[in-house]
């Protein structure tokens, strides 16, 4: 019976019923008990439209009800009623919607009769005691204009019912779209899982393959060369703490039967935007700060953010203009952005919104990467820009020293 309303809208509700209160009661004054009563009964009718339409929909036709049989002539907070017919369409439950219909006809022909009633009936009456020369046509006039106004009140009610219907079409298509987007933002997130699992597999699998191999050296040399042993252990150590780290970030999250596949490194991102500079994309590179051993996953993640976000420039950004790659190494982790313009759209009339892009499964995907590697992702037009920013932790896996940077040199 009840539906949940947010502070704001709740807020509105009271202050629109106490306004209509405060209003008719001040502009009747000279109403009597009953006829504060019908007034409190549609206040409280027109409070409810939206926070119970049900319960709003009851209260009106009791205050109507109460109205008709004490007599009280419509006036114009009746108005009132259209309103709560339009909510009852609009934000009730389906038996509430159809009641909703069923009252617009039914209230036609109840205020339609009242007329008759307390005025064509003593009208008649008076008609027939002083014998007046219109009573021969006075009942097929009455007819006629019972017939007017139950068409001119069904008109009314019926045209609230439909606006409230079209309201409430568009409110579920509204909530159908955000849960086909949400599910596609799932199935992408899921797609994204199962690469990255691929991706995985061939790490882990290559890093339990060097310390099998450097352990059985270590063994064999153990007792003839305890140097040799001592640098196996040593690059056990390290290959080890790799993986470690990798399995960490994926593990309970991410399935292993996948197939094989060449895995991507920060190295191998002179290639990537070569072949991308080569499709006629103009990019440029900055470096900031030292540059950082990063473990296998969050290399791999770099590079899939650098590949979709180029990709995605090459569809859907202005290609004339220059695309911004920006490394910023800092002691704590790696930043990426990518800054490309977004193309110009001139709509023949001024009448059409553009809006801004649709987030869509490469982002959802780049989002997953990034939150898999400990780090986090944003992207969204920025004025006539589209800013994508990431960021990636460091964490030490190996002694080794830091990947040498791609320069302008090496990528042409």
């Amino acid at each position: 019976m009840w539906r949940r309303l947010t502070t704001p809208q709740l807020g509105v509700d009271i202050a629109i019923a106490a306004i209509f209160f405060v209003m008719f009661g001040v502009l009747f004054l000279r109403f009597g008990a009953w006829d504060f009563v019908v007034l409190l009964g549609l206040t409280t009718a027109l409070l409810l439209r939206r926070l119970a339409p049900g319960l709003a929909l009851g209260v009106a036709w009791v205050a109507a009800i109460v109205q008709m049989a004490m007599q009280i002539d419509p006036n114009p907070a009746d108005i009132s009623l259209f309103a709560i017919v339009y909510a009852a369409a609009a934000y009730g439950t389906s038996a509430v919607r159809w009641l909703a219909l069923a009252s617009s006809l039914v209230a036609p022909a109840a205020i339609t009769g009242y007329i008759i009633v307390t005025q064509g009936i003593s009208e008649l009456a008076m008609c027939i005691q002083f014998q007046y020369a219109y009573c021969v046509t006075y009942v097929p006039d009455l007819a006629g204009r019972a017939v007017g106004w139950f068409i001119a009140f069904a008109f009314a009610f019926l045209l609230a019912w439909t606006i409230g219907q079209l309201v409430r079409t568009r409110i579920r298509a509204r909530v159908t779209r955000a849960a086909m987007l949400a599910a596609e933002q799932e199935v992408a997130a899921e797609q994204e899982r199962t690469r990255i699992a691929r991706d995985m597999h061939d790490v882990v699998a290559h890093s339990l393959a060097v310390v099998v191999a450097q352990a059985d050296g270590a063994r064999y040399a153990a007792r003839t060369d305890p140097a040799a042993a001592e640098e196996a252990l040593r690059t056990i150590a390290a290959t080890a703490r790799e993986a470690l780290g990798d399995v960490r970030v994926l593990l309970a999250q991410l399935r292993y039967q996948q197939e094989d596949g060449p895995q991507p490194t920060l190295v191998d991102l002179d290639h990537l935007v070569e072949q991308l500079r080569s499709s006629g994309l103009r990019i440029a590179r900055e470096d900031s700060g030292e540059p950082l051993p990063l473990g296998s996953s969050q290399q791999i993640a770099v590079y899939r953010i650098v590949q979709e976000s180029l990709t995605n420039v090459l569809r859907h950004a202005d290609v004339d203009r220059e695309v911004l790659l920006r490394f910023s190494w800092t002691s704590h982790g790696l930043e990426l952005a990518v800054v490309s313009h977004l193309p110009e759209v001139k709509p023949r009339t001024g009448m059409i919104p553009i809006g801004a892009p649709v987030a869509g499964h490469g982002i959802a995907g780049m989002t997953e990467r990034a939150a898999l590697g400990g780090g986090w992702l944003r992207a969204g037009a920025d004025g006539d820009r589209f800013v994508v920013t990431a960021w990636l932790p460091y964490q030490p896996t190996a002694p080794h020293a830091p990947l040498a940077p791609l320069t302008e040199e090496t990528i042409r």
